[in-house]
């Protein structure tokens, strides 16, 4: 697929965590459409990372949470981070950034939260993964502006406007922006992690912390105390 990198979101270095099938597609269709592009795949599985022997790209065979903090702590952190792991990347890497000078103790997303959620499933470790999509969309879906492109018809909110303004007693909700890189591609910046970082470390409620794009996404709720 060949569909051009977007012009809203320019970038030279990539950062794909995961190197199963999402973080393959995701290397293949950004450096397709942009051959400059400097990418870098993160997995601890060897034999998935093999496959980018022949590829212009690096792959390094680590943790993924883990390389991801040395790389936003550094003096050229990527441009663009792309989630490409069964799991909150956000929420683990902010759980690793506030330890050891704050605790965070994970707790259930209320149910009254749960039910205020578009197409709402739990996940095993604690998440709940949301959509606008009661099916599952096409891979390679272009995120049109106001329409579903599998249905045509206008899409019901804007997900992660949404989940950033809900209210529930004393939850603190918190969303990390994913944008469209390419169609069915989506990743977020260093800025929007750090972004999220400051207000949850601000935070003297319990949060309930998102990541999202347009129509989908993935919730964490949890405590957060000084450990001071």
């Amino acid at each position: 697929m060949a569909d051009k990198f977007s012009a809203a979101v320019p970038a030279k270095r990539i950062l794909v965590i995961g190197a199963g099938t999402f973080g393959r597609r995701a290397v293949h269709i950004l450096n397709a459409a942009d051959p400059s592009l400097k990418t870098t795949i993160v997995d601890q599985n060897a034999p998935a990372l093999a496959k980018f022997k022949n590829r212009s790209v690096r792959t390094v065979c680590r943790d993924g949470i883990v390389y991801l903090a040395e790389q936003l702590g550094g003096e050229r952190p990527p441009d663009w981070i792309i989630p490409a792991i069964p799991e909150h990347m956000a929420y683990k890497w902010l759980r690793m950034e506030l330890d050891p000078l704050y605790s965070i103790e994970p707790v259930s997303v209320p149910a009254p939260v749960f039910e205020m959620l578009p197409n709402p499933i739990r996940g095993q470790n604690g998440e709940v993964y949301t959509s606008n999509a009661g099916f599952i969309c096409p891979d390679d879906c272009p995120e049109p502006k106001t329409v579903c492109s599998c249905t045509g018809k206008p899409r019901p909110m804007i997900l992660h406007s949404y989940l950033a303004g809900i209210i529930f007693q004393n939850f603190r909700s918190v969303t990390a922006v994913s944008r469209q890189l390419a169609p069915g591609v989506g990743g977020y910046t260093p800025k929007a992690l750090f972004e999220t970082r400051g207000l949850v470390k601000a935070s003297h409620t319990p949060v309930l912390l998102s990541t999202a794009c347009k129509c989908h996404g993935v919730m964490n709720a949890f405590k957060i105390g000084s450990r001071k």
